[in-house]
């Protein structure tokens, strides 16, 4: 491959053919901590938990490796989590390496030792805590109904978070541990409130002791290995990495290569210590330039070796991976982990912030073409066309990345919702393209529970009832046939509605409290502001800003579904409402049932083509949403945070698809159990007008409002970025877009033709990385991602 040494391409090649394997060493270390220490306070727990972890797991250094760090005993494999949950691991060891995808290989003589460190957790898990916790109406839905999703977020950690790399660059794991011995030093323990400090601030600095012999080890290891190679070249990069970890252990970093280092074993740790993916990394290209540009201006290193060691820091992020149950598996499949780096934007003044370092990160990208990291850039007026232009060179390499996100929206947004003005100019995506402040916000500003409105909306048609099950939660205002007006059906749509809303955020907060109490994450909450100030886990109120977010399914659904109705059955009158109830029953069975599906296909107009009518009801009925949210409070208000809050955003991942499968058929059309719409993007094969049409339709939502993040997917054939007319034209739609308010736009740039042929034989497409709602994977991994790009991405031939 151009762009990459000999070394970056085996390197590559040897971690994308890795077999992804379990590791049960965390486990087995973890369980002994707890059965040990089980009258500690739970963050002197995790400390010691996380310390000794660090200091018994395996490590290793790969031949040829500049960047160190593994999470389990070999590359792409997945340590294990049972303090989040035990049942769904017991009961599918031996499932997991016949599973149609995301397959996970683990070792025979390790099941049974598995098995029983397993024994140790039942009822002491957070998903047992949560399931004996969560309120009835709650716990009714997730058997019967479907409208929330929420177990996700307790059978594995928080995650969805930005550490402040910046400080621990700065400060080193030296400087945090002064930061925190002087807190601590400056407690009153007559205080009640500071001997609750006190406990945290003790967790954190043996949590710190941890990360520095981490580092250590590695620095022995190279050191010790040194002696075993015959090879000058590899002498030299060995003693090297021995003395970058030596002087990272507790220092802050003198240059580009110790930076980068320290960087990935922070990210690393914090992936140790907690399973929640979307672990991202920020502004990578501004806090790493000053390194950059010192040793290019000195020539302490030159540019090849600068972009080969990005080309290693991407291959050690792709490294990392999870397991996940395969309940959740089967619709995030290709092993995503959603670990998201940013580059460019402005700063405070409106400057642009896009710097050499910048563009040799893009470069990197293309090279490597590895499905993570989850690449983003940040857009404005000013942005050079000279970046705009490696955008599309990177975009049309066809791997879906880099997604480019708008500052003209999302920082006015944010500064809406409370945020400091040059804060919200510092702003960075983390896992799909959700947004929050570097280190200074607390854990999921988006990917807390999902919401299926077009459930929502079959409810609100049938009196609240499930037809599916005969429950009822929220009593109706009538069925279908009752209403009288179409003002009827968005009451009877705005009352259903705003009772799930109450109950996500009940869900939410419940799962919350005991994520507080059961799993805080002390690693995590030293790196961010101003947990060791205040003296609190993020958890507890620590981060500076804690505004959250679940996701709304199916915005488009039922924006189209309302829009049919009104004009069909109440306008126009085309369809009788008993017999569009009677379709949608039966699933449009027979011959009078397709052709009132067809009518409702054809003859009502669809969100996605520019049509006021259809556009302005889709937000008039999200905006119900966006009203409600923000009135209800997380388990952080009060407790020190600005914002306290919840949020709208429409970041489905690929929860389109089995929200799809929790409900019957709807009246834009779509049968039972179908996929819905992905994010805001029209419903596959609605659009008819091309980009400009969706681009318009989109623009007409109240994206400011949704500060959590709209999604939006695109997929263009490659012929249409041939020449350099083309892209002049490509980039002119993007900043079309960008001009009217759009938040977000990812693209495609792959023929049908390949997707294809890539789902009939994945072994000769290893290397093609296809972007699956927010984020990429390689095909050759499992079929549904090729599938799905191919049914849910819009198409523009």
């Amino acid at each position: 491959m151009s762009g990459m040494s000999k070394r970056i391409e085996k390197l590559r090649k040897t971690v994308v053919e890795a077999q992804p394997e379990i590791c049960i060493e965390r486990a087995r270390i973890i369980t002994n901590v707890y059965k040990e220490n089980e009258d500690m306070p739970i963050d002197i727990k995790r400390a010691k938990m996380v310390k000794e972890v660090l200091d018994n797991m395996s490590i290793y250094i790969e031949d040829g490796e500049m960047i160190v760090g593994n999470q389990a005993y070999k590359t792409r494999t997945a340590p294990i989590f049972p303090e989040y949950s035990w049942d769904w691991i017991y009961n599918e060891v031996d499932e997991f390496e016949k599973r149609d995808g995301d397959r996970f290989y683990l070792k025979e003589e390790y099941k049974n030792e598995l098995r029983e460190i397993l024994q140790f957790w039942k009822g002491k898990t957070l998903k047992d805590r949560v399931y004996k916790t969560q309120t009835q109406d709650v716990l009714k839905d997730k058997k019967y109904i479907g409208v929330l999703g929420w177990e996700g977020n307790v059978t594995a950690g928080e995650g969805h978070i930005i550490a402040d790399y910046k400080m621990i660059l700065d400060l080193g794991f030296g400087g945090l541990k002064n930061k925190a011995e002087q807190e601590l030093r400056n407690l009153d323990e007559t205080n009640p409130e500071d001997l609750r400090k006190r406990i945290f601030l003790q967790a954190v600095i043996i949590t710190i002791e941890g990360c520095t012999r981490f580092i250590n080890r590695y620095a022995d290891l190279a050191k010790e290995l040194i002696s075993k190679t015959d090879i000058i070249a590899r002498k030299d990069e060995l003693e090297k990495i021995h003395m970058v970890c030596k002087n990272i252990s507790m220092k802050p970093p003198e240059n580009y290569y110790e930076a980068i280092q320290l960087l990935y074993f922070v990210h690393l740790i914090l992936q140790i210590e907690s399973n929640g993916h979307s672990m991202s990394l920020g502004r990578v290209d501004q806090y790493l330039y000053k390194y950059y540009k010192n040793d290019i201006d000195s020539e302490i290193i030159d540019k090849g070796f600068a972009k080969e060691l990005m080309h290693c820091f991407y291959i050690k992020i792709f490294s990392i991976i999870k397991l996940r149950p395969w309940t959740h598996t089967k619709f995030v499949a290709g092993y995503p982990t959603y670990q998201n780096i940013i580059v460019g934007g402005q700063d405070v003044n409106g400057n642009d912030q896009t710097n050499e370092l910048t563009y040799l990160m893009l470069k990197s990208l293309g090279d490597i073409k590895l499905s993570e990291p989850n690449f983003y850039v940040r857009i404005h007026q000013n942005s050079p066309e000279k970046l705009m232009m490696m955008c599309v060179d990177v975009i049309k390499e066809g791997f879906g990345m880099p997604a480019l996100v708008n500052d003209e929206v999302i920082i006015p947004s944010l500064i809406l919702r409370g945020v400091e003005k040059e804060d919200a100019y510092n702003y960075a995506t983390m896992g799909c393209l959700e947004v929050q402040v570097p280190g200074k916000w607390g854990y999921r500003a988006n990917g807390k529970s999902k919401l299926n409105l077009l459930k929502v909306l079959e409810l609100a048609l049938n009196n609240g009832v499930d037809t599916r099950s005969g429950i009822q939660l929220e009593e109706g205002l009538g069925k279908l046939d009752d209403f009288t007006s179409f003002e009827m059906v968005m009451k009877a749509w705005e009352k259903q509605l705003k009772y799930f809303t109450k109950l996500h955020v009940i869900a939410d907060n419940i799962n919350d409290l005991a994520m507080e109490e059961l799993v805080p994450d002390i690693v995590c909450s030293a790196l961010v502001q101003n947990c060791i100030g205040r003296g609190k886990t993020i958890k507890e109120g620590g981060a500076i800003y804690d505004m959250i977010s679940g996701c709304q399914v199916g915005v488009p659904n039922v924006g189209n579904s309302l829009y049919a109705i009104k004009k069909l059955c109440f306008d126009e009158k085309k369809i009788t409402l008993n017999d569009l109830k009677k379709a949608l029953d039966n699933d449009f069975d027979g011959v009078e049932g397709e052709k009132i599906r067809q009518i409702l296909l054809n003859h009502a107009e669809k969100y996605g083509n520019d049509i006021d009518e259809v556009d302005n009801l889709t937000r008039e009925a999200y905006d119900i949403f966006i009203r409600d949210i923000v009135k209800y409070k997380n388990t952080r208000f009060g407790r020190g945070p600005i914002g306290g809050i919840f949020m709208p955003a429409t970041v489905t991942i690929s929860a389109n698809v089995p929200c799809g499968k929790a409900c019957g058929a709807s009246a834009d059309g779509r049968k039972a159990n179908q996929p819905m719409a992905d994010g805001i993007s029209p419903m596959h094969g609605t659009e008819k007008f091309g980009p400009t049409a969706v681009f318009n339709s989109v623009s007409k939502l109240s994206t400011l409002l949704t500060t959590g993040g709209q999604l939006l997917n695109m997929r263009f054939q490659p012929s249409i970025l041939k020449n350099n007319s083309d892209i002049n034209k490509f980039i002119s739609l993007i900043k079309t877009f960008f001009s009217k308010m759009g938040w977000h736009v990812q693209f495609n740039i792959i023929s049908t033709d390949i997707l294809k042929k890539a789902q009939e034989n994945p072994e000769e497409y290893r290397d093609l990385v296809v972007r699956v709602a927010g984020y990429s994977a390689l095909s050759v991994f499992v079929n549904i991602v090729v599938v799905q790009t191919l049914k849910i991405c819009n198409k523009f031939l």
